[in-house]
C-alpha cells in the first residue's frame, strides 16, 4: 500500500526564535504579527498562560506589565532559513516531498513498503531536531487528509513520540471519532459551518453519511474528495497542493500614507516578495492585482477601495516585470485626498515555469533569459548577504528626514523586538566570549 507523510513544525515561529535562545525553553513565548500588530504565534507554556492567538500587543503589555513573556517580533527571513533547513533533511530522508507552507510537507513514501514507517518517522524527528534544532510532528497515512489528521495527533499526544502511524481501518476509524469535522484539511469553515449545523461534529459523522448525501449536500468537489479520502481512499491529487493558485503579499502600514511615492515604494517590495516566492517554487504567473484601502475603522476620514488587475502578455516570475506590472495597476486605482491604511499585491493564474509561450511581437528574443540570469543572481547574493541586500530602484523606502535606505525597516515596518539574524546576516553572526 502506498503511503503519504506530513511533517509539520511545532509552533513554527517560536520554535524558529527559540533555537539560538536555548533559555527560552520552557518559558512563554510570543511571537507578534507585521508591525507588532498582535500575536499569531505562541509557545505551549503561553498557551496554558490563556494567551490567545489574534491578541492586540497592547493589551499583553497590560496583561503581562513585567515582562513574564519573551516577546518576539516576526522575523521571516530567519523562518524561512531555518524552515528551509528543515526541508533539505526531509528530501534526503524520502522519495519525494512538496513544500505546502512555511512551517509543514507532504512527502511521498513509494518504494518504502517494507520500511518500518513508525520508526522511520521518530527517526528523522530525531535527526531534525539534532541537525536543526526545531521539533517536528509526522503523521503518516494511506492518503494526503489521512496523514494531516494523524501529524495532529502526534503533535497532541506525546505517547507517539513525534509520529502518529494510522495504517489499519481500526486506527482510522478511532482517529475520526477523535477528530472535529472543522479541523478536517479540505473542509474549510464555511463548510464546516454547514454541516455543524446539520449535527455533524466529527470526521466520522462526515465520513458515515452516503456519496449521494454527500454530492447533493456539499456539490463541492473538493469536499468530496475529501469524503471519500476520510473513507481510506487516496483521490486527492500531488498537483493540486504542490502550487499555490496565487500567491498574496499585503500588509497595513504603520501610519498613514497619502503621497503616491510611499505608496509605489510599498507595493513594489510587496510584488518583490510575490516574484521571489514564485521563483522559489519554479512557478510564473500570468496576471497581478493591487488593491489600495483606507482605514475603515476611521469614520471621520474620507473611505476609498480599489482593486484591480493586470494580465501579462508572457507569463513571468522577474522581479522587474512584476514590480512595473504593479506600479502600472497602482496608478490607475490611485486617488490623491485619502489616507490610506494598506495596500497589497496579488499574483494569479500561477504555472509551471517551463515550457512559457512567449510574446510573437517581442523583438528581443534574449530578453527572458536575461531576466532570469538577473534574479538568479540577486536570489543568490540576497541568500547569502542577507534579505534586500539588492533591491531594485523602486523598492527603496524614502525616510522623510532624508537619511535615504538607511533606516529602511524603521520606516516601513515597526518590529521592536525583532531578533538577529545569525544565519544569513554577517553583520549578526554569533560571537563566542
Amino acid at each position: 500500500m502506498k503511503y503519504y507523510a506530513v511533517i509539520d513544525c511545532d509552533n513554527c515561529y517560536v520554535s524558529c526564535e527559540r533555537v539560538f535562545r536555548p533559555d527560552l525553553k520552557g518559558k512563554p513565548v510570543v511571537v507578534l504579527s507585521n508591525n507588532d500588530g498582535c500575536v499569531v504565534a505562541r509557545s505551549n507554556e503561553a498557551k496554558r498562560l490563556g494567551i490567545k492567538a489574534g491578541v492586540p500587543y497592547y493589551q499583553l503589555e497590560q496583561q503581562f506589565p513585567h515582562g513574564e513573556i519573551a516577546v518576539f517580533s516576526s522575523n521571516y527571513e530567519l523562518y524561512g532559513e531555518l524552515t528551509a533547513r528543515v526541508v533539505s533533511i526531509i528530501r534526503q530522508e524520502a522519495p519525494a516531498c512538496f513544500r505546502y507552507s512555511i512551517d509543514e510537507c507532504f512527502v511521498c513514501l513509494d518504494g518504502m513498503e517494507h520500511t518500518d514507517l513508525k520508526k522511520w518517522g521518530e527517526n528523522l524527528h530525531k535527526k531534525i531536531l539534532r541537525y536543526v534544532g526545531m521539533p517536528v510532528s509526522i503523521g503518516v497515512a494511506p492518503n494526503k487528509t489521512l496523514a494531516k489528521m494523524a501529524s495532529h495527533f502526534a503533535k497532541k499526544y506525546r505517547g507517539y513520540r513525534h509520529c502518529c502511524l494510522i495504517d489499519s481501518d481500526e486506527k482510522r476509524l478511532k482517529a475520526l471519532k477523535l477528530y472535529p469535522v472543522s479541523e478536517v484539511w479540505g473542509i474549510g469553515r464555511r463548510y464546516a459551518g454547514r454541516l455543524e449545523a446539520m449535527g455533524i461534529a466529527t470526521a466520522y459523522d462526515f465520513a458515515a453519511h452516503s456519496a449521494e448525501w454527500v454530492r447533493r449536500e456539499m456539490g463541492n468537489i473538493v469536499i468530496q474528495r475529501t469524503w471519500r479520502e476520510l473513507g481510506g481512499e487516496d483521490c486527492v491529487p500531488g498537483e493540486q497542493m504542490a502550487r499555490k493558485k496565487s500567491i498574496c503579499t499585503s500588509r497595513s502600514f504603520r501610519g498613514m500614507l497619502g503621497d503616491f511615492d510611499s505608496l509605489r515604494t510599498q507595493v513594489a517590495n510587496y510584488a518583490a516578495r510575490c516574484a521571489e516566492k514564485l521563483r522559489m517554487q519554479s512557478s510564473v504567473a500570468s496576471t497581478v492585482c493591487v488593491f489600495l484601502n483606507t482605514n475603515a475603522f476611521r469614520e471621520d476620514l474620507a473611505q476609498y477601495w480599489n482593486c484591480q488587475e493586470l494580465r501579462l502578455v508572457t507569463p513571468s516570475n522577474s522581479t522587474t516585470t512584476i514590480v512595473q506590472a504593479a506600479t502600472e495597476v497602482l496608478r490607475r486605482i490611485y486617488r490623491q485626498g485619502y489616507s490610506y491604511k494598506k495596500a497589497g499585491v496579488i499574483v494569479m493564474g500561477i504555472a509551471p515555469d517551463s515550457p512559457i509561450q512567449q510574446d510573437l511581437f517581442d523583438t528581443d528574443a534574449d530578453r527572458m533569459r536575461k531576466m532570469r540570469q538577473l534574479d538568479r543572481v540577486v536570489d543568490r547574493i540576497n541568500r547569502v548577504q542577507g534579505s534586500e541586500t539588492i533591491v531594485i530602484g523602486s523598492q527603496q523606502y524614502t525616510c522623510k528626514d532624508g537619511r535615504g535606505k538607511a533606516d529602511v525597516f524603521a520606516n516601513a515596518i515597526r518590529h521592536d523586538f525583532k531578533s538577529p539574524n545569525p544565519t544569513t546576516r554577517w553583520s549578526d553572526i554569533m560571537k563566542l566570549t
